[in-house]
């Protein structure tokens, strides 16, 4: 009997077998987990990729975020402009600093409205966080020229978004400073992890940033012996994900704290561990394979749905579109096996003032994109068979 993969765009999609047995060579050597060369070549491929004046790791895209509000002096009294359909991550981290997120509403690409975001600034706007949703730009003209009028720091949010580009240039690039997550279902994965950078024009935060960075500690080696495991653990997951014996699996290791939980209550930033480093290099090395791939399955899936034009310079981290009944919508797939997503089916806003915000939050649904052409046609039948 062949037993079918789950197909889906949360359970490890970046993990191929190379990436297993790459886990696997560094479990077996613990001295390298928290320090080593990896850091510093990661580091050093984000500053040259985007040409920016620092790269700076850190164990998680919240905990880069968090870090860089430090090094533009963002704290205490300071609000922070950011759209109300992301993920909590990002508001939590604001408020750590003492800072108030305001939320703004989002255009037709679930991106942050430049008309909205210029009616919400007030004397006490500090900074504005411009997320490229599902890898999709941001209109940053538009909002560069908000955040020169009014004197704003721009922090891109590249969370969904490295490799794609706005009018040529690469996203990440454009603001004072950027951020990406490396987490288990982002562009690249190490399961965890996060790289602030800052741009030529600010480079003057530079050293403070890596100032910050090198007071934190690194993850102990428990911590980093569970997302080693990870990768591991998911080559023995997936392909028995829809025979039961993965989801038991799963939950049995979750259970036994092998391996760690994707959104933990709470955090405290701290340093990118070598082991997960080592991983990340891997996946690095395959970023324009994955985002070609990525653009033709959302092709495929614009050409089938018949849904908006695709943005040239997106990367489609997932394929986003709304439905009447998203719910159903997501039972149904998973009959078929498949595991669609809902980012972000609950906005983070608790005052109401973005009513599109709300409305795509009612309706969301996500399409894997890293997948192929045939897993792509069984997405499409499960939506429209």
């Amino acid at each position: 009997m062949t037993i079918k993969r789950i197909i889906s765009s949360s359970l490890s999609p970046d993990t191929e077998a190379e990436d297993v047995q790459e886990a696997i060579r560094v479990i077996f050597k613990p001295s390298t987990w928290q320090r080593g060369r990896a850091i510093d070549e990661g580091e050093q491929w984000f500053r040259k990729y985007l040409s920016a004046s620092a790269a700076v790791s850190f164990d998680s895209g919240r905990s880069a975020l968090f870090v860089l509000l430090q090094a533009f002096d963002i704290g205490v009294g300071d609000e922070v402009l950011l759209q109300a359909f992301t993920c909590v991550a990002v508001p939590n981290s604001v408020r750590l600093k003492a800072v108030t997120p305001v939320f703004v509403d989002i255009d037709n690409s679930f991106n942050i409205d430049p008309k909205d975001l210029e009616k919400k600034i007030t004397k006490r706007s500090k900074a504005i966080i411009v997320q490229h949703s599902f890898g999709v730009p941001a209109q940053m003209d538009a909002i560069l020229a908000i955040a020169r009028k009014h004197k704003l720091i721009v922090i891109e949010d590249c969370a969904h978004s490295l490799g794609a580009k706005y009018k040529g240039r690469k996203i990440g690039t454009l603001g004072d400073a950027a951020f990406f997550s490396f987490g288990r279902d982002k562009i690249v994965s190490s399961v965890w992890g996060g790289m602030a950078t800052i741009s030529q024009k600010s480079k003057v935060k530079s050293q403070k940033l890596r100032k910050i960075q090198e007071k934190l500690s690194y993850p102990s080696h428990l911590w980093i012996a569970q997302q080693l495991l990870h990768p591991i653990a998911f080559a023995a997951i997936l392909p028995t994900y829809n025979v039961v014996l993965g989801k038991v699996m799963l939950e049995a290791m979750k259970r036994m704290r092998l391996l760690s939980v994707p959104n933990p209550p709470s955090f405290y930033p701290m340093r990118y561990p070598n082991a997960l480093a080592q991983l990340l290099l891997k996946q690095l090395a395959k970023l324009e394979r994955y985002n070609v791939t990525r653009r033709d399955v959302a092709s495929y899936y614009q050409k089938e749905l018949q849904n908006i034009p695709l943005d040239n310079g997106a990367i489609y981290l997932r394929y986003a579109m709304l439905v009447d009944d998203p719910a159903n919508v997501i039972r149904q797939a998973k009959r078929h096996g498949i595991l669609l997503g809902n980012w972000y089916h609950d906005t983070v806003d608790s005052t109401r003032s973005c009513p599109r915000a709300e409305e795509a939050a009612a309706h969301i649904v996500n399409l894997p994109t890293l997948i192929t052409k045939q897993d792509a046609r069984e997405v499409i039948c499960s939506l429209t068979g």
